[in-house]
């Protein structure tokens, strides 16, 4: 059975064993796969990838939130009734 792999570069188990900051830097600022066994077990991501990954995620959510919010009927508040 094949595996479809996300990344350009892979890493074995025993690679990121033996020397974790080198597998990483191998990806030069990308995520990496790590093989186990020749399948993908799974990615290394940067902090600075992973980080940028969940803004786009949180953002995905408040878009979500604004659709559904902009089918509800808007209420009109007088501020001088305040």
């Amino acid at each position: 059975m094949t595996n479809q792999i996300y990344s350009e570069v892979t890493a074995s188990i025993s690679e990121l064993k033996k020397n974790p900051m080198a597998a990483v830097d191998s990806g030069e600022g990308f995520p990496i796969a790590v093989l186990n066994r020749n399948k993908p077990a799974f990615y290394c991501v940067p902090a600075e990838i992973y980080e940028a990954m969940l803004d786009r995620i949180d953002d995905q959510e408040l878009v979500a939130i604004v659709k559904e919010r902009s089918a509800e009927p808007s209420i009109r508040v007088d501020l001088n009734e305040l």
